[in-house]
C-alpha cells in the first residue's frame, strides 16, 4: 500500500468518525433530560414494554461492581480511556475498504465516549431506558451501551461478512 492509499483510507476513517461525534451527543443530550426532568428511580411507562426509568449505575455493564467502595470509578473511567484510544488507534490502522469494520468501531467508541463522560464527571452513569415484558425487565440502559451493543453485533457480522485472508 503506497501513502497516498493509506492518507486517503485515513481520510475515510476521520469522516466517518462523525457517527461517533453524533452518539455522543444524543447520548448526553439524552442523559441531561433525564437528569433535568426526572427524579431518581422515577419511570414513565411509554408504552406496555417500554418505559424511561431515571437511575445511575456505578458499575459497568448491568450494574457489574456497582456494591464496590467506589474504586471502580476510576478503573472504570480508565478501561474506557484506554479502549477509546485503542480504537482509535485501530482505526487509524484501517483500509478504506472495511467500511463496515470502521461504522462497527465508531459507534463502539461514541458509546464508551459517552460512557466515560459520565464515570468521570459524577462517578456513574445515567441509564434511563427500560424494556421489560411483564415483570421481567432487561437491565436499564442508554444510547452510549445501544450504540456499543449495534457495534459488537456489526462486529461479529463483520467476521463472518469480511473474514481475514489466510495470509494476514
Amino acid at each position: 500500500m503506497t501513502s497516498h492509499q493509506q492518507k486517503k483510507g485515513g481520510v475515510l476513517v476521520y469522516r466517518w468518525l462523525i457517527i461517533t461525534l453524533v452518539v455522543v451527543i444524543l447520548d448526553q443530550l439524552t442523559k441531561q433530560y433525564i437528569a433535568q426532568n426526572f427524579q431518581l428511580y422515577e419511570r414513565l411507562e411509554i408504552t406496555p414494554f417500554f418505559n424511561l426509568f431515571y437511575v445511575q449505575n456505578f458499575g459497568a455493564a448491568f450494574s457489574f461492581l456497582s456494591d464496590q467502595s467506589g474504586w471502580q470509578r476510576w478503573f472504570l473511567t480508565s478501561v474506557s480511556a484506554l479502549i477509546s484510544i485503542g480504537i482509535v488507534f485501530w482505526l487509524t490502522r484501517l483500509q478504506s475498504s472495511q467500511q463496515l469494520l470502521i461504522i462497527t468501531l465508531t459507534l463502539v467508541l461514541g458509546g464508551a465516549i459517552g460512557n466515560l463522560i459520565d464515570r468521570a464527571m459524577f462517578g456513574y452513569v445515567i441509564d434511563f431506558i427500560d424494556w421489560y415484558v411483564g415483570e421481567r425487565h432487561f437491565p436499564a440502559f442508554n444510547i452510549a451501551d445501544a450504540a456499543i451493543s449495534m457495534g459488537a453485533v456489526l462486529l461479529i457480522i463483520d467476521t463472518f461478512v469480511n473474514p481475514e485472508p489466510e495470509n494476514s
